[in-house]
């Protein structure tokens, strides 16, 4: 496999696991051009080169959640035997070093643009997020002010009350 992935389809197969946004260790390997299996053995034999901010294994829990997210083959049927291991960007980038084919370093530009991109994404949606609060903030306070404005509209509307004259006699 000489073709890169593009980096759309990468940008989907990162998931946010941990308040870390992560690549599975099969999308990875798909990406970089070599089996899970080779994959896992070189994190192994490297494994001082990942600390947990670079991979981690995901629990049993995580691991489930994902499943209902994407089809993957049942146990005893090809399956995954073990639970996956997730990498950020950082470990990523570590592990095409660690696999170093040509593959995989020239797939690794294409994983650091898609997290690169992802980060981009979600910055614009903070700043989207803040403006529409200021916004809403903003309004709610003219609102207050325009519904005082109506309110003494409406108090200049309505007439003066007359006082009531009395029918009849008055005896002073």
């Amino acid at each position: 496999m000489n073709e890169l992935i593009p980096q759309e389809v990468i940008e989907k197969k990162i998931y946010l696991i941990r308040g870390q946004k992560v690549l599975m260790d099969s999308d990875l390997a798909k990406i970089y051009g070599v089996t899970t299996t080779r994959l896992n053995q070189q994190v192994n034999r490297n494994q001082d080169r990942f600390p947990e901010d670079f991979m981690f294994q995901l629990t049993k829990e995580e691991f489930e959640g994902l499943i209902l997210q994407f089809a993957t083959s049942k146990k005893g049927r090809g399956g995954r035997r073990k639970l996956p291991y997730v990498f950020t960007e950082h470990g990523a980038i570590m592990l095409a070093s660690v696999l170093n084919t040509v593959i995989a370093v020239r797939a690794s530009i294409q994983v650091v643009r898609a997290f690169v991109h992802l980060r981009e994404i979600l910055s614009t949606h903070k700043e989207l997020a803040y403006k529409l609060n200021e916004l809403e903030r903003k309004t709610e306070k003219h609102d207050t002010q325009i519904q005082a404005i109506f309110e003494a509209i409406r108090q200049l509307m309505t007439p003066p009350e007359k006082p009531k004259q009395r029918i009849g006699f008055y005896k002073d």
